[in-house]
């Protein structure tokens, strides 16, 4: 063999095979397309999710007898909404993780933790606050915030709006007339760190029984009137 044609077949031997090459470079470039793809999904998928939570919702509630109507973020919560949008600040925010009950409302008759629930699942809803309790009018506190005031069932007052709320959950709508045991229970989810609770549960059940008498005077009232009829 010449030497041209001996080099010539050592350079053939030596030289990787050029589809080799190819396949190699077009491998890596399918898994960087792969990548870029994937990356992009994931960037689009949280562009929607941010869309969503900042679109704008229109919703109408009644509060305290009054009817408001608000665009709202649907990431924004119920206690929140209370708070900023309505400027009713009895409501207040002491933990954000439904422990303590400080955000204690009325919901459609029944007692909610407005940290965890947004506003717009309050539309259309009916909502009663602390602001609400008294008469305005009057000037005259509830029978039970009376009764929080006349039994010292307080020391910061941080929780007081919460458990008020509660009481009058538990009063007017479960139970009118309950045991200590029974008024323990049922302010069980409302945490108080400074009174051991002892003039929280006297202060309920003076609620209880001046919410008794209230209706048994009203009832003594309907019943004189049917009868002058």
């Amino acid at each position: 063999m010449s030497e041209r044609g001996a080099s010539s077949s050592s350079s053939r031997e030596s030289s990787p095979p050029h589809s080799t090459e190819a396949g190699g470079r077009s491998g890596g470039s399918s898994s960087k397309r792969k990548k870029k793809k994937s990356v992009s999904g994931a960037q689009s998928g949280i562009s929607d999710l941010e869309a969503a939570l900042s679109g704008r919702k229109t919703i109408q509630v009644k509060v305290n007898g009054r009817v408001y109507q608000r665009e709202v973020e649907p990431r924004l919560l119920l206690v929140d909404f209370i708070r900023d949008h309505l400027g009713l600040k009895g409501t207040h925010i002491g933990c954000d993780t439904t422990n303590c009950g400080a955000c204690t409302v009325i919901l459609g008759g029944k007692s909610v933790k407005s940290c965890t629930m947004f506003a717009v699942q309050a539309d259309g809803e009916e909502i009663l606050t602390i602001e609400g309790l008294a008469n305005g009018k009057q000037q005259e506190l509830h029978p039970i915030q009376k009764a929080f005031w006349d039994n010292h069932g307080l020391q910061c007052g941080f929780c007081t709006p919460g458990l008020i709320m509660q009481a009058y959950w538990l009063l007017t709508s479960e139970n009118p007339n309950p045991t200590e045991e029974e008024i323990r229970l049922g302010i069980s989810g409302n945490l108080c760190r400074c009174t051991g609770y002892h003039n929280i549960v006297k202060a309920i059940q003076s609620a209880a029984t001046m919410l008794r008498s209230a209706r048994a005077q009203e009832q003594v009232v309907v019943t004189a009137r049917e009868g002058r009829r």
